[in-house]
């Protein structure tokens, strides 16, 4: 289900909650929300969710954690997409976890590429865990 939000930038907790009437939630064991908008404005609404994640496209650069900090800080999970294409963008894996590690000690990270499947197993396994904790 697409939710509208309007002249604003970005979801809340009470647009989720009326698009949720919408889903047959007792068939559902996971529900997805992704947020619209910048790195920077998501970040500071709670939409309600379980847990945050938030995803870091290797083409869009390395330097990213330290330009959005907020963002950052406030994931429970960071995924680092698009693996595979890291020598072809500079992009420094290693020191993207490092910096979100700063800023946020307990953030689990993820490196995944779904053309070479890397990481996709233990991003499903999280969710199952996840989903068992609920």
């Amino acid at each position: 289900h697409q939710i509208s939000t309007g002249q604003t930038c970005h979801l809340d907790a009470f647009m989720v909650h009326e698009g949720l009437h919408h889903l047959p939630l007792n068939e559902l064991d996971l529900v997805f929300i992704e947020n619209v908008g910048n790195l920077v404005c998501p970040a500071s609404y709670d939409v309600g969710s379980h847990f945050n994640a938030v995803l870091l496209s290797v083409p869009e650069g390395d330097d990213k954690v330290s330009k959005y900090p907020v963002m950052f800080r406030a994931a429970d999970v960071l995924l680092i997409t698009k693996a595979s294409l890291a020598p072809h963008f500079d992009f420094d894996i290693e020191r993207v976890k490092n910096d979100a590690r700063k800023l946020n000690p307990k953030v689990d990270i993820f490196v995944v590429d779904s053309k070479t499947g890397e990481g996709i197993d233990k991003w499903l396994s999280y969710l199952e865990f996840k989903k068992e904790l609920r």
